[in-house]
C-alpha cells in the first residue's frame, strides 16, 4: 500500500471513530458501514470518507441503494435503507469508505401497484437519481453503454476554482442572443477547432462569437439526455435525438458534449467555457426543459420520476392516464409542491454551481398549469421563480405556448421578471416582410417594442425577446427559398414540422441559378436582419443566418446529427457579404441606445415611438399598405443630445416615395443603412445626406432604410 493510500486510510479510520463519538452510532448493512445521512441535502453528496444519499418518496414504501462498479451490468452490493434512517417521506444514508472514481449508483424502489390511481412502484428496475449530478452511460455521443439503456448515477466532487470570475450582468435590453446547438456548432470539419461538437469546441469559436458582436449564447438543451432513445435508420441514415429536448436528468450535464473524460468531475468543462464566455463579455442562457421527459406516455421507459412517484410528477388524469400538453406523451406537474421544489432546487443548482445567466423555459405555458391541466392565474411556481432571492439577476425567459392550444404570448404571468419569445414578432415581421396584406400596422407594433400586448407599466421594457428564426422552424435562408417544408428524410412522410411558415421561396422552390431569384433572397434576408436588429424588445439571431445556413428545407431537423442540421463554416467565405451586414446592424444597435430602450424624453418633444406610413405621423391601416416607418427619440448614451432613429420598411414590388417627419431646426435626416445598396455598399459611414431634399427618400422595391437625425 502507497504512502498516499495509507495516508487515506487513516484518515477514514479517524472520521470513523470521530462519527462514531459524535453522532449516531455507526452501524454496519451488508459490510458497509453507514449511519444517517443529510435529509435535507438530496442527491449523491460527497463527504470526508463517504457519501451521503438522500432520496424522497411520497408513496413509496422502501429504499435500496444500488452499487455498480464503472459500467459492470450489475450491481457489486445493494444496501437496504433502514426504517430508522427516515424522516417523513424522506430517506437518507450516509455510506462510508466510498471512492467516487469506483462506483456508479441507482435505487430500487418499492410500493403499491395500483395504475388507476397512477401507482406503478416495481422493484424490478434499477431507477436513476432525479438529483444525480452526473448520469454514467452517456460518454460517446451515437454509441449505447454495453450493458444497455440503464441509467445510473455517479457521486461528483464540486471543486471548481472560479477565481475572481464574475458575471457579466448585461441588462436584457442590451443582449444580442445568438441561439445554437453545442454539439452541431463545431462538429463539421470545417469549423477548423481541436475538439469538434463540444464544450470546449464552443470555446475555441468565442473570437467568432466577438467578431459577430452577439453578447449572449443561448445554449439548446444541455442537460443530460439519451441520442440513442429513438434511434432510426431512414434512407441509410442513423436518426437520433439530436436536439436534445427529451430530459433524463435535470442536473446532469450531457456528458457526450465534453472532450475530456470527466470520471466524478463532470462539469469542469462546461464551467471552464462559461468562465471563459463571462471573461470575454458574453452570458450564457441555457434552454431548458421542465415541461416532460424522456420517460413518455403509457409505453415509455422506467427511468426515474415513473418508478420514484409516478402520480407525483406526472399530470395524470382519472384512471391514471397521462395527460399530453408537451407532445411528447408525458407532461410534468410542475405546480404540485415536491415537483416545484424540484424544479426550483434545479436552478438554483445550476446557477451557484455553473453561474449560468439565464433559463429559456421551453412549453413555458405548462409550467402554469394547475395539477388537473387548467392553466392557473397566479402559477406558484412561476412566482416562485420570480421572487426567488438565488435567481434575483437571472434572465427568465418563457416560450408562452404549449401543445395543449394553450398561447399566451404578451400574457404571460411575469410579475415583471419574465420575458418571452414573442412569436407574435415572429409572424407579423414574417408576413408583412413577404408582402401580405393587412399587415402594416401589425408590424409596425413588433419594431416599436409590441407596446400593445406588453404594456410597459406592469412588463417593463425587456419583456419582448425578439427573433425571426429559431432552432424550430425554418432557418433565414430556407425562410426565403421554400414555399413548403421538406422534411422527407426524417421518415415521417414530411407530416411533422410546422405547415404555417409564413415563407416564400422568391420565385423557385430551393436551391437555383437563377440570379434574379438569388439576388432576391439575398435581399429578403438582409431586410429580416434589418429590422430584428432595429427594433426594440431584445434580439436572437439563430446560429448559422450571419452566413446564409440552409437546413434544405427541413423545418424540423431534431433528428438530423448530420450535415442538414451542422454549421458548416465554409459558408462563412462564400457569405462573407452578409456576415459583414450583420456585423455592421449590431454595431449600429450597440451605438444607438435609443434603439433599444427609452432613453429619457428628447428635448425636442418627440414621443419615444411613433409609427409612420409613406406620409408622416399617418399610418394607413388598409390591408394594403406596405410601407411603414418606425421613429424612435430620445436621449443618447451620455444624455449629452438627442437621437432620433427613422426604421423605414418598404415591402411593396414597386418603388414607393416616403415622405420623413419633420426635424427639429438644426438637424437633418442622413441615411445610415440601406438593403438596396450594392453589396458591401448598404451602410454608410459616415452617414449619408439624402439626395435634392431630407423630407423625402426614394425607396427601391422590398428595402429597408434607416435613417438618422444628425446636426447640420
Amino acid at each position: 500500500m502507497d504512502m498516499e493510500k495509507m495516508e487515506n486510510r487513516a484518515n477514514y479510520d479517524n472520521l470513523i471513530e470521530l462519527y462514531t463519538k459524535t453522532l449516531q452510532p455507526i452501524e454496519e448493512i451488508n459490510g458497509f458501514k453507514v449511519r444517517p445521512g443529510f435529509f435535507d441535502e438530496n442527491g449523491a453528496v460527497v463527504i470526508p470518507g463517504g457519501v451521503s444519499f438522500t432520496v424522497h418518496s411520497r408513496n413509496a414504501t422502501s429504499f435500496k441503494l444500488a452499487l455498480f462498479k464503472r459500467e459492470a451490468a450489475e450491481p457489486y452490493a445493494i444496501i437496504p435503507f433502514p426504517d430508522n434512517y427516515r424522516v417523513g417521506d424522506v430517506y437518507s444514508m450516509i455510506v462510508f469508505g466510498l471512492d467516487i472514481d469506483d462506483f456508479e449508483y441507482a435505487y430500487i424502489v418499492d410500493g403499491p401497484y395500483e395504475p388507476e390511481r397512477g401507482l406503478i412502484f416495481d422493484n424490478s428496475k434499477y431507477l436513476l437519481d432525479p438529483y444525480a449530478r452526473a448520469v454514467a452511460g452517456q460518454r460517446r455521443w451515437g454509441m449505447k453503454p454495453h450493458y444497455g439503456m440503464q441509467y445510473r448515477g455517479r457521486a461528483v466532487a464540486s471543486d471548481f476554482d472560479w477565481a475572481d470570475s464574475r458575471q457579466p450582468h448585461i441588462p436584457m435590453e442590451n443582449l444580442v442572443i445568438y441561439e445554437l446547438h453545442v454539439r452541431g456548432f463545431t462538429i463539421h470539419d470545417s469549423s477548423g477547432v481541436k475538439n469538434p461538437g463540444t464544450f470546449a469546441g464552443l470555446a475555441e469559436k468565442i473570437p467568432y462569437l466577438l467578431e459577430l458582436g452577439v453578447n449572449a449564447v443561448e445554449l439548446m438543451p444541455i442537460f443530460e439526455f439519451d441520442e440513442m432513445r429513438d434511434l432510426r435508420t431512414v434512407g441509410g441514415k442513423k436518426l437520433l435525438d439530436y436536439w436534445g429536448y427529451n430530459p433524463i436528468c435535470f442536473f446532469a450535464p450531457n456528458t457526450s458534449y465534453s472532450a475530456e473524460l470527466e470520471y466524478n468531475r463532470e462539469g469542469c468543462e462546461l464551467k471552464k467555457l462559461i468562465k471563459k464566455l463571462h471573461e470575454n463579455g458574453i452570458e450564457v442562457i441555457l434552454d431548458v426543459v421542465f415541461n416532460h421527459t424522456a420517460e413518455g406516455g403509457e409505453k415509455g421507459p422506467f427511468i426515474s420520476l415513473k418508478g420514484f412517484d409516478n402520480s407525483v410528477y406526472y399530470m395524470l388524469a382519472p384512471g391514471g392516464k397521462y395527460y399530453d400538453f408537451s407532445g411528447c406523451g408525458n407532461t410534468l406537474n410542475c405546480n404540485h409542491p415536491i415537483v416545484q421544489r424540484m424544479i426550483l432546487d434545479c436552478l438554483r443548482y445550476w446557477v451557484i454551481e455553473y453561474r449560468v445567466d439565464g433559463f429559456r423555459f421551453d412549453l413555458a405555458s405548462i409550467l402554469g398549469r394547475n395539477e388537473d391541466g387548467t392553466p392557473m392565474g397566479n402559477p406558484p411556481l412561476l412566482q416562485n421563480l420570480a421572487f426567488d432571492p438565488i435567481l434575483a439577476n437571472v434572465k427568465l425567459i418563457a416560450e408562452a405556448w404549449d401543445a395543449g392550444g394553450l398561447y399566451q404570448v404578451g400574457t404571460f404571468p411575469s410579475w415583471n421578471r419574465w420575458s418571452e419569445w414573442n412569436g407574435r414578432y415572429r409572424d407579423d415581421i414574417r408576413r408583412f416582410l413577404k408582402g401580405d396584406s393587412g399587415m402594416a400596422f401589425a408590424a409596425a407594433e413588433r419594431i416599436g417594442g409590441s407596446l400593445d400586448i406588453y404594456d410597459p407599466k406592469h412588463r417593463g421594457l425587456s419583456a419582448s425577446v425578439n427573433f425571426i428564426t429559431c432552432h424550430d422552424g425554418f432557418t433565414l435562408n430556407d425562410l426565403y427559398s421554400y414555399n413548403s417544408k421538406h422534411n422527407e428524410e426524417n421518415g415521417w412522410d414530411n407530416t411533422d414540422g410546422e405547415d404555417y411558415n409564413n415563407s416564400w421561396n422568391c420565385g423557385a422552390e430551393g436551391e437555383t441559378v437563377d440570379e434574379e431569384v438569388l439576388e432576391l433572397r439575398k435581399r429578403m434576408m438582409k431586410n429580416a436582419l434589418a429590422v430584428l436588429l432595429s427594433s426594440r424588445g431584445t434580439p436572437m439571431l439563430l446560429v448559422g443566418d450571419e452566413f446564409k445556413r440552409t437546413q434544405r428545407g427541413n423545418n424540423n431537423a431534431y433528428c438530423q446529427d448530420n450535415e442538414i442540421s451542422w454549421l458548416n463554416w465554409n459558408l462563412l467565405q462564400e457569405n462573407g457579404e452578409m456576415f459583414q451586414f450583420v456585423k455592421n446592424m449590431i454595431k449600429l444597435r450597440k451605438k444607438h441606445p435609443v434603439l433599444r430602450l427609452c432613453t429619457g424624453a428628447a428635448y425636442c418633444g418627440l414621443p419615444h415611438v411613433s409609427k409612420h406610413g409613406v406620409n408622416p405621423w399617418y399610418l394607413d391601416g388598409g390591408k394594403e399598405t406596405r410601407v411603414i416607418g418606425v421613429m424612435f427619440a430620445g436621449r443618447n448614451q451620455d444624455d449629452s443630445a438627442d437621437e432620433i432613429i427613422y426604421v423605414a420598411v418598404n415591402s411593396h414590388w414597386e418603388n414607393q416615395t416616403v415622405v420623413l417627419p419633420g426635424l427639429p431646426k438644426g438637424m437633418e435626416w442622413r441615411l445610415a443603412v440601406n438593403t438596396a445598396g450594392a453589396a458591401g455598399e448598404e451602410f454608410m459611414e459616415p452617414s449619408e445626406k439624402l439626395p435634392g431634399t431630407d423630407s423625402k427618400i426614394e425607396m427601391e422595391p422590398r428595402s429597408v432604410a434607416v435613417l438618422i437625425a444628425e446636426l447640420l
